[in-house]
């Protein structure tokens, strides 16, 4: 089968690998029909992380069971799937918690709980830039969706970045009425604010320089924030009348970096602390790593970030942290999305086949403008 191939930094191809098989009777073969690049996929097409060479990428899947496992009783060839991108067991403590995404048997991984399809240190698992994807546990992962090709380039949000979004404000405790932060424009930053709106934020400002994702923020009815135009605290305090903020969502993580381009990993948090309010919350879901190969001084490179803890702590503020579980959500999301509550796909730009992978990161990871959410169509 063809599938996008990690090769090195700035370097993948789309090329044969051996088809995907049932390995264990509680798996599924799910024929990909829609599957997406990540902004998280950039840290590895970047050369940012320790993901192998030969690594089939890709965590953002959809599409049609094909075969399954003699043990798989509940899904059946033809259903047409969402696949969190959470490879879970179902049965240990973190699962049956509601936390698949600290999943304790998938990943055998040293000092890592969770796993995900097609990333660094997420378990063996293939990802599903491919034409067809082995989900393991396959009765408890997949979410069943409406026959047919309705809303499909909504539903391809619906196994990582809109229950991302969502998670921010749940992390962060958004509120109806409340002033909201996001800082990161990009698909998971958008998903955020979307996921705010819609939970009845009065005004939600996301801070970006980058001039279509402001104009997608603000075709939502967010307020975008342009960083390279002046401090974005500053500005946002201004907005607000010098109160600040409710609450406030962290989707850039440890890349992020000033107007000029050079990086700051602590830069995001402090200016979350700067703006909540005191006793605001804060919920960080862009991805921050224990070990950065590529980062500029010798603490980041181990995951040591400084950042204004004192001022987090006199403030009183609270944060939460972490990867989506996406199936506390993933329902509830589908069907905010049948009955028109939600449409993520407003953030799409392009939808290509498979054999556009390697263009497509290349214009992605250098944020060309219009280049904002791509999805791979295998059968296209």
């Amino acid at each position: 089968m063809r599938a996008v191939v990690y090769r090195g930094p700035k370097h993948v191809d789309v090329t044969d690998v051996p088809d995907a098989r049932v390995e264990n009777p509680t798996d599924a073969l799910v024929r990909i029909t829609t599957t997406n690049i990540c902004g998280s996929d950039l840290h590895m097409y970047e050369g940012r992380t320790a993901v192998e060479e030969g690594t089939v990428l890709g965590h953002e899947n959809m599409g049609i069971v094909e075969e399954v496992g003699s043990a798989v009783g509940r899904v059946r060839v033809g259903d047409r799937v969402s696949v969190p991108f959470n490879v879970a067991c179902g049965t240990c403590r973190s699962c049956v918690s509601g936390w698949t995404s600290y999943c304790l048997r998938t990943n055998p991984t040293e000092g890592m709980d969770g796993a995900a399809y097609g990333y660094a240190n997420m378990g063996p698992y293939d990802g599903g830039q491919a034409e067809v994807l082995r989900v393991p546990y396959a009765d408890f992962n997949l979410l069943e969706l409406p026959e047919g090709t309705d809303h499909e380039n909504d539903f391809t949000m619906l196994s990582d970045i809109f229950p991302t979004g969502w998670h921010g404000t749940e992390l962060a405790g958004v509120s109806p009425g409340d002033d909201v932060a996001v800082f990161g424009g990009g698909p998971v930053g958008l998903m955020a604010a979307h996921s705010a709106m819609i939970r009845g934020a009065a005004r939600v400002f996301v801070v970006d320089k980058e001039p279509d994702r402001l104009r997608l923020a603000e075709s939502i009815g967010a307020q975008g924030v342009d960083f390279s135009a002046g401090d974005p605290v500053e500005q946002i305090m201004e907005a607000t009348l010098g109160r600040g903020v409710d609450s406030g969502v962290e989707a850039v993580g440890y890349q992020a970096h000033d107007p000029s381009g050079e990086e700051h990993p602590e830069l995001v948090l402090d200016n979350l602390v700067a703006v909540v309010r005191s006793t605001g919350g804060i919920g960080v879901v862009g991805v921050y790593v224990p070990e950065d190969p590529g980062a500029s001084d010798a603490g980041a490179r181990e995951g040591r970030i400084g950042w204004d803890y004192g001022t987090f702590f006199s403030k009183g503020q609270h944060m939460g942290t972490g990867q989506a579980p996406v199936m506390r959500y993933n329902r509830q999301l589908r069907d905010l999305i049948v009955a028109g509550r939600a449409k993520p796909s407003f953030l799409v730009s392009h939808e290509l086949g498979l054999d556009g992978a390697v263009d497509a990161y290349a214009r992605f990871d250098a944020r060309e403008d219009g280049w904002t959410k791509v999805l791979l169509k295998p059968g296209g």
